[in-house]
This record gives structure tokens, sequence and C-alpha cells, in this order.
């Protein structure tokens, strides 16, 4: 096997800054899970029970500000809210089926 050049430590270093913004445990999950479209917030709690409600919303949140993720609102009764991949969201989805292949191949399944 080849032996990689180690790149120069870089303050602007690019993985630092993806890893920024998509970084965390549930981050990269929920973003996977939209894939596949909107998704309302209880859809997203079955598909990930292991993160609590506040992960969730604090994730949910955090990917929305930085507009990966829009938040839809209805207006009915009760309130319905849908999230979905938003532009820039959407451009991940190449990285998102890379992980989730590497993931595979690792896992065997």
């Amino acid at each position: 096997m080849q032996d990689l050049p180690i790149p120069p430590a870089q303050k602007d270093c690019a993985v630092e800054a993806a890893v920024a913004v998509i970084g965390g445990k549930w981050k990269p999950i929920l973003l996977f899970h939209l894939l596949s479209g909107a998704r309302r917030f209880s859809h997203l709690q079955r598909l990930v029970p292991q993160a609590s409600d506040r992960m969730l919303t604090r994730s949910l949140r955090e990917l929305e500000q930085d507009r990966l993720v829009v938040r839809r609102v209805f207006a009915e009764v009760p309130v319905r809210v849908e999230y979905s991949l938003a532009p820039d969201g959407e451009s991940l989805i190449p990285v998102l089926n890379a992980m989730s292949d590497w993931g595979r191949k690792r896992s065997g399944t």
C-alpha cells in the first residue's frame, strides 16, 4: 500500500469545516434519514430511538441554522412540522451514501 503524503497543518482544514457543521452523533444519522424525503419529528424519533427528544431537537435546530435542513410548519390543529433537506443538505447526498456504503462494508452487512 502506498503511503499518502501528510498534509501540512492548516487552520482552515476543509474536513474541520465539514465536521463543524455535520459532526456529532446524531446529525449525520438525521441527515441520512432525510435522504428519502420529508419526515415529521415523531417519525425521526422512531427512526432514532437511542437519541433523546432534547438531542433530536437540538441537532435539528443546528442543522436548520446551518441551512442543511428546512423546517416547515403547517397551520393545522394539531400543528404539523416536517423536516426536509435544504439544497445545501442535498449536496451532502453523495457523502452520506458513501458513509452508508462504508459502514455496510465494515460491518459486513
